[in-house]
């Protein structure tokens, strides 16, 4: 009798058991077919510009996330943990493409999302390779012979540490034209529609508000009539913005990320004396080093934001443009 009753027992918790896997699973299904209904995805963008440009298409329904936070390095970023599982939940990835994004290949492989739909928001944008670009890279007028090898080797090496990286797929840095930046989102806007028709029109209806502001905005770059004024700047970000306008991006002048060697510094000084330029635009007025050799050139350091760092709110997109174009208005006159 005993036995008997603890073999019912044992049959009653198996029974139990398979139920509550039962109930889970449909719990699973209902959640998914309730995230299909809502037309509310999950999605994921990797960074600031392209988060700002798809949350403006999205509105505020949707969930989206950035993946790396504003203000962090994307040209030499490595996944996380954390991204994996960012990625593994997300229905929708939005990346800005032309080799921006390294990681993504392998972070997207290790997340494993069979579900997940990518949007390239650069497809369609002829890159400007590095060729292409209205500059010299790695600006350098010091061409004597008292320097050693050895000298030239160590500033070789600082060169490869700083921001001049190799765009193999063409600089990645389309989001600083306005133009561009209007077929990004129309870029972002039909992979949304694609992964969610429910929420078609919502998305055409962001998009087209977000895109009359952006041709705005063209116009007021077109109206400044900056064509021709020629500047040097220390991030190779602006080509894109450069070709748009007229604007003639003279040179890239390369820093490294550690010690500045006077050979670093004369690099600096001879360009800016070389194309009389007004100022030295950088993405920080903060950095020391550049103040210093401010000084010695006679000329301020002012900001030409790359957009990489900041609020991440949609309309700061068009704040630090316009700041952008104020400050070329001031350098360029």
């Amino acid at each position: 009798m005993v036995k008997k009753l603890l073999k019912q027992r044992r049959y009653l918790f198996t029974l139990l058991a398979f139920l509550a896997s039962i109930s889970l699973i449909n719990i699973s299904l209902t959640n998914v077919a309730s995230r299909a209904q809502s037309g509310a995805p999950k999605i994921v963008a990797t960074f600031l510009p392209i988060y700002m440009f798809t949350r403006a298409v999205a509105g505020e329904e949707a969930q989206v996330e950035i993946l790396i936070p504003p203000g962090v390095e994307v040209h030499d970023y490595q996944a996380t943990p954390g991204n994996v599982r960012t990625v593994a939940q997300a229905d929708v990835l939005v990346m800005n493409g032309l080799g921006m994004e390294e990681f993504l290949e392998r972070l997207v492989a290790n997340a494993g999302n069979w579900r997940l739909k990518e949007i390239d928001a650069s497809t369609g944008i002829e890159p400007l390779k590095d060729d292409e670009d209205d500059h010299e890279d790695d600006h350098d007028h010091d061409d004597h012979d008292d320097h050693d090898d050895d000298h030239d080797d160590d500033h070789d090496d600082h060169d490869d540490d700083h921001d001049g990286h190799d765009h193999a797929e063409g600089n990645p840095h389309v989001w600083l034209d306005p133009v561009l930046a209007q077929q990004q989102v129309a870029n972002i806007r039909d992979g949304l529609i694609a992964a969610d028709p429910v929420n078609a029109q919502t998305y055409r209806d962001n998009a087209e508000a977000y895109i009359l502001r952006l041709q705005k905005l063209d116009r007021e770059f077109e109206g400044s009539q900056l064509g021709g004024c020629r500047f040097i700047t220390f991030h190779d970000a602006y080509p894109y913005l450069a070709k748009r306008y007229g604007l003639q991006q003279m040179a890239v002048v390369e820093l490294p990320e550690d010690n500045l060697t006077p050979r670093d510094v004369q690099r600096v000084i001879a360009a800016a004396r070389e194309f009389q330029v007004k100022a030295l635009l950088s993405d920080s007025v903060e950095d020391r080093r550049l103040q210093q050799i401010a000084k010695q050139v006679g000329v301020p350091v002012k900001i030409l934001d790359p957009i990489e760092s900041g609020p991440a709110d949609p309309q700061y997109y068009f704040q630090a443009m316009r700041q952008n174009l104020q400050t070329l208005e001031t350098v360029c006159r």
